[in-house]
């Protein structure tokens, strides 16, 4: 039962990441900033001028626990070890980080609208590990989730982030 709360939450997450990304898209390509704005740049990630996107602490936080949870499961990802209970559990800590993330973070609109594109990967990769019945190789969700950890410290400001080294 619990495992169903879970993929109902992260369909309305990835529900609600959709919504926003695409009302960002939107805006962004207003007649009078299109001089500004490329029409894909709210569905690829970008940097603030060229600077990392400011972050707060709930985020900070979130994406920490997820990279902890994943951190101590490499080993068995890597060598293709990683029992189905431990592809969704790992599944369970993502979607509860996002959940957390959505409800507590306060970012400007530009970096929130980044972040989404993040979330979206990280919800992506957990589903995949959710359902192995349904033919998806868990394991490829555990590397979208690994890449959803890269694009993070590549993109946000977190000093206290450190990449997965894989």
């Amino acid at each position: 039962m619990k495992l169903i709360l879970n993929a109902s939450r992260a369909a309305l997450i990835a529900g609600l990441v959709v919504a926003t990304a695409t009302g960002a898209a939107i805006a962004a390509s207003s007649p009078a900033d299109s001089h500004k704005h490329d029409h894909a740049g709210a569905t690829e990630l970008q940097l603030d001028h060229g600077k990392k996107w400011a972050i707060d602490a709930p985020l900070s936080r979130a994406m920490g626990h997820i990279r902890k949870a994943v951190h101590e499961r490499l080993e068995d990802i890597h060598t293709d070890r990683l029992a189905a209970g431990g592809y969704r559990e790992l599944a369970a800590t993502v979607n509860e980080e996002v959940a957390y993330m959505v409800n507590n973070c306060h970012l400007t609109p530009e970096a929130d609208a980044q972040l989404h594109l993040i979330i979206a990967e990280l919800l992506e990769g957990a589903t995949t590990m959710e359902k192995p019945e349904s033919g998806a190789n868990p394991r490829s969700g555990a590397v979208k989730i690994i890449g959803a950890l890269d694009n993070y410290a590549k993109f946000f400001d977190d000093s206290s982030f450190q990449p997965i080294r894989h």
